[in-house]
């Protein structure tokens, strides 16, 4: 399994719970969008901990069996089709959640995230 993080599940991860440790056990890579990490040294630099966390994300990512992953032009393709479909739905999600997404839908993976409205996507298999 390739797993998409969602920052929730990064610091459900950091918290040691069980689940989400355990899927990053079974899965073959453990991928971060780049949004993710945008949204966790936003939150560091406007917390007290950031030198601590800046080096807990700094080793995680520096794992072998972790990438990080950038949007392309199939992303951007991913992210209008999946904007029209949840507009049309009545059911739109954050912009940084579309661009997860999109990019969990463009890569194939199993995304692990504990944001309710990601079910709204019937494209995406969540954890």
């Amino acid at each position: 399994m390739k797993l998409m993080l969602d920052t929730n599940r990064y610091k459900d991860f950091c918290s040691s719970e069980a689940s989400i440790i355990s899927a990053i056990k079974k899965a073959e890579i453990v991928v971060f969008p780049f949004i993710v990490i945008a949204e966790l040294k936003a939150g560091f630099a406007c917390g007290t901990k950031a030198k601590k966390n800046e080096a807990v994300l700094s080793r995680f990512l520096n794992e072998k069996y972790v990438q990080t992953i950038y949007a392309d032009k199939e992303t951007v393709y991913h992210y209008a089709i999946l904007y029209k479909q949840l507009r049309e739905q009545g059911t739109p999600i954050p912009t940084n959640d579309l661009w997860i997404a999109a990019l969990t839908i463009q890569h194939n993976m199993v995304l692990g995230s504990s944001d309710k409205h990601f079910k709204h996507i019937q494209q995406i298999f969540l954890i």
